[in-house]
């Protein structure tokens, strides 16, 4: 099932970097679901699966960034 998001989500794709979720993939109980998300930084797509998506922090509702988009935000500075 394909599921359009209407507002996109921001998210973070551990090692592609910030983008925005505009739908999610979901192919039953046995599979992650995948998160069909434009990285911000290089207009790519990906359908990346759950454990290696992150929500951005959100200072309104209180979420510090995760650590996980820390270290993937900071191995992709040193990458470049």
């Amino acid at each position: 099932m394909l599921t359009q998001l209407n507002p996109p989500i921001p998210l973070h794709v551990l090692g592609r970097g910030d983008g925005l979720c505009h739908a999610v993939i979901d192919y039953g109980p046995e599979h992650n679901l995948l998160w069909v998300t434009a990285i911000d930084a290089t207009g790519e797509v990906w359908c990346a699966p759950n454990p290696e998506v992150r929500m951005l922090g959100n200072w309104s509702m209180g979420r510090k960034k995760p650590m996980a988009v820390k270290a993937s935000q900071v191995a992709a500075k040193n990458a470049a």
